[in-house]
C-alpha cells in the first residue's frame, strides 16, 4: 500500500491561536495539504491571543483526561498540549518542560513521518525535533524566525554565562544536525551562516502575506465602527499589533506632542504590557488626536489598513536586530506606506530600502529621530502617501504572496525526502 508523505509541523502557536506565527503556519500547513501531503500539527492550546469565535469554529477535544487535546483545522489533525500564561516563573518553567516532554511522546507516536518543520522560538523545539526525526528517519527543517540566544542576551534578560554557553551549544547542534535551516532575511542569514559546518544547509525563505485577505479596499468597502473610526480629512497614522517592548514608543509620543496642532491623527490599536504606559503619557500630555483602541479581529485588519494613510513601526534598539515584523507584508499588500525607525543594518531596513514604499529613519539621536518624523508627517499629503503605498503593493504581489513563498517550502521538503 502506498502512502502520501507525512509532514509533522511542530509550532508553539497554531490555529485557533490568533498570533502571526499561527497565521503563517496555518497557511504553510494548508499549502502542504493541497500538494498531497498528510499534515499533522503538534502545538499548544491557545494562550497567546485567545479568540472565542475561533475556538468555537475549531473546538478541541480532551484526550486522556485533558493530558492533551485534538482538533481539526480544515481536515488537518492538530494535537494541542495545554499551556497557559502563568504569572509565576516556576509554573511557566513547569509548563514549558511539560510541553517539551509531551511533544516528544506525541511526536514519537506518529507513524510514517517523512519530514518535520518548525519555527523558532523556542530554540529547544529544534532539539525535540532532532530526537523525533532520528527515531522516525524523518528529515528535519528548522525555521529561524528570531535568532536565539542572541535575542535574549541583547534584550538584557539573560546574563548567566553557563546558561548562555549551553544555549549557544544547543543552537549550533540544532543548526548542524538539522537537514536544512531556513531564515527569513539576508541580515539573519549573514548573522548565523558562520555557525554552520555546512553553510549550504542554510536557505533564505521570507515570510509572506495572504493577498486574498490583505488587499487594497475602496472607501465604500471599509467596514468599521464609525464611533471609533470617523472619516475626516486628517492624515491618519496607525499602528495595530502588540503594544509591547518591541516598539519604541517615546519617539511617537514626542512627535505627537509637536504635531498637536496639525491635521494629523494617530491610532494605536491592540493590547500589551506597554499599553497602560502609553495611555498614561497620552493623558498627561493632552494628546486628543492620539486614539488608543482595543485589539481588533484579524478580519478587520484590511479595513483598518484601508482607513489609515500611513502605518508606523518604531523598533526598540534591543529588538530591531533579531526580529522582522510580519505586519510589514500585510501593510504593503494593502497598498499602504510606512514610516519606520530602526538601525541602519537591521532586517526591516534591509528589506524596505529598495522598495520605495517607506520613510526610513535610522539615526540613533533621539532629537533627530523625532524631528525627522515630524518633518516627514508635515510634508506628506494623502496623494504622496498613496504613491508610496502603490510601490509596496506591486513588490509584495510579485515576490511575497502566500502562493509564491509556500511553494519554496514545498520545493525544499520535496528535495529532502
Amino acid at each position: 500500500m502506498s502512502y502520501s508523505p507525512k509532514i509533522l509541523i511542530h509550532s508553539i502557536a497554531f490555529s485557533p491561536d490568533g498570533v502571526s506565527t499561527a497565521y503563517l503556519y496555518n497557511d504553510i500547513a494548508l499549502a502542504f495539504q493541497q500538494k498531497g501531503y498528510e499534515v499533522v500539527v503538534l502545538t499548544t492550546t491557545p494562550h497567546y491571543n485567545v479568540l472565542p469565535d475561533e475556538l468555537a469554529k475549531q473546538p478541541m477535544k480532551k484526550k486522556l483526561g485533558g493530558l492533551y487535546y485534538t482538533s481539526s483545522f480544515n481536515g488537518i489533525k492538530v494535537l494541542h498540549i495545554p499551556q497557559k500564561k502563568f504569572g509565576s516563573t516556576a509554573l511557566r518553567i513547569l509548563g514549558f518542560v511539560y510541553w517539551h516532554i509531551l511533544s516528544l511522546i506525541l511526536g514519537l507516536a506518529e507513524k510514517r513521518v517523512s519530514a518535520i518543520l518548525s519555527p523558532s522560538p523556542p530554540l529547544t523545539i529544534g532539539f525535540i525535533n532532532l530526537l523525533i526525526g532520528k527515531a522516525k528517519g524523518a528529515k528535519v527543517v528548522y525555521n529561524v524566525q528570531e535568532i536565539y540566544p542572541d535575542f535574549l542576551i541583547e534584550q538584557g534578560g539573560l546574563k548567566s554565562k553557563p546558561i548562555i554557553a549551553i544555549l549557544k551549544w544547543l543552537e549550533k547542534l540544532v543548526y548542524n544536525k538539522s537537514n536544512a535551516v531556513t531564515t527569513i532575511d539576508q541580515v539573519f542569514y549573514d548573522t548565523i551562516v558562520g555557525r554552520f559546518n555546512e553553510p549550504q544547509k542554510l536557505h533564505i525563505i521570507p515570510n509572506f502575506v495572504d493577498t486574498g485577505l490583505y488587499r487594497p479596499l475602496a472607501d465604500e468597502e471599509i467596514i468599521l465602527d464609525k464611533n471609533l473610526f470617523a472619516n475626516s480629512d486628517t492624515i491618519k497614522v496607525m499602528y495595530a499589533g502588540n503594544i509591547g517592548h518591541a516598539q519604541d514608543w517615546e519617539p511617537l509620543l514626542s512627535a505627537a506632542i509637536l504635531l498637536k496642532d496639525q491635521p494629523i491623527e494617530f491610532y494605536i490599536i491592540g493590547e500589551g504590557v506597554m499599553k497602560d504606559y502609553v495611555m498614561e503619557k497620552v493623558k498627561i500630555n493632552g494628546l486628543n488626536k492620539v486614539h488608543i483602541l482595543p485589539y481588533q479581529p484579524r478580519e478587520s485588519m484590511p479595513h483598518l489598513l484601508a482607513f489609515s494613510d500611513l502605518q508606523f513601526i518604531f523598533m526598540s534598539k534591543e529588538m530591531e536586530g533579531h526580529g522582522f515584523p510580519s505586519k510589514v507584508y500585510t501593510i504593503m499588500a494593502c497598498a499602504k506606506p510606512l514610516v519606520v525607525c530602526s538601525g541602519a543594518k537591521t532586517p526591516i531596513v534591509n528589506f524596505l530600502q529598495p522598495q520605495q514604499c517607506a520613510k526610513l529613519i535610522t539615526t540613533r539621536d533621539f532629537a533627530e529621530k523625532v524631528n525627522e518624523i515630524v518633518a516627514f508627517l508635515k510634508g506628506s499629503s494623502k496623494e504622496s502617501l498613496r504613491t508610496l503605498g502603490d510601490a509596496g503593493y506591486e513588490e509584495i504581489t510579485k515576490k511575497y504572496s502566500k502562493e509564491v513563498v509556500t511553494a519554496d517550502y514545498i520545493r525544499l521538503i520535496n528535495k529532502l525526502i
